[in-house]
C-alpha cells in the first residue's frame, strides 16, 4: 500500500468534491481534478492523504505527481507564484499594455497590427516600464500566461542573432522556492 500525507497549513481551507480538490488561502483559490484508477485522495482533519492499494510503477508515479500538484496548490494559496519578464528591443520601441484580461503588444518590429494574448486564471500582470511581473495562486495559469506572452513575440522569418526584440522570461520560481 502506497500512502502520502501532506499537512494543511494554518489559514488554508481544503475541500474535496468527488474528484475536484479545492484549496483556499489568503492569496486566492486553486481547484484541480485529481483522478487516476485505484488512487484515492482524501481530506482528513489537518492533512491531505493520497493513497493506493496498488504498488506498480505507474501508480507510484501518479501518487508523486498528485503530491507535487497539491504542494504547488498549497504554496500558491499561501505565498503565491511570481514570474518576471523583460521587454527588450533595439529596432522599434514596443508598448506592452494590459487591457481587461488581455495583454497587448504594439509596434513589435514596426508591425501596425497589435499582438494580443489572454491572461489565464487569476493571474495578475503588472507593468513597470520595461519589466513585467506576473503573479497568482495557480502556478500553471501564471506560467502559461508568461509562456504565451513570450511566444507572442517569437520571430520566425528573421535572423534571431540580429533581431533579438521580444518579451522574455527573466525569472521564474524554482522547485526550491516551494
Amino acid at each position: 500500500m502506497q500512502q502520502t500525507t501532506l499537512p494543511i497549513p494554518d489559514g488554508v481551507d481544503v475541500s474535496l468534491d468527488h474528484l475536484d480538490l479545492t484549496v483556499e488561502g489568503p492569496e486566492g483559490t486553486v481547484s484541480r481534478r485529481l483522478w487516476y484508477p485505484d488512487v484515492d485522495v482524501a481530506v482528513e482533519d489537518d492533512s491531505i492523504v493520497i493513497e493506493s492499494d496498488e504498488d506498480d510503477a505507474k501508480t507510484r508515479a501518479t501518487i508523486g505527481t498528485f503530491e507535487s500538484h497539491v504542494e504547488n496548490m498549497l504554496h500558491g494559496v499561501t505565498n503565491g507564484w511570481e514570474y518576471e519578464m523583460e521587454v527588450l528591443y533595439s529596432h522599434f520601441p514596443m508598448q506592452v499594455d494590459v487591457e481587461g484580461d488581455e495583454v497587448t503588444i504594439e509596434n513589435f518590429l514596426g508591425e501596425r497590427a497589435p499582438r494580443t494574448t489572454t491572461i489565464h486564471g487569476d493571474t495578475d500582470v503588472s507593468i513597470d516600464g520595461e519589466s513585467l511581473v506576473l503573479s497568482g495562486p495557480d502556478i500553471e495559469a501564471v506560467g502559461q500566461t508568461a509562456a504565451d506572452i513570450e511566444q507572442l513575440t517569437r520571430i520566425n522569418d528573421k535572423d534571431v542573432r540580429v533581431f533579438q526584440d521580444g518579451v522574455y522570461i527573466t525569472s521564474k520560481p524554482s522547485r526550491g522556492d516551494a
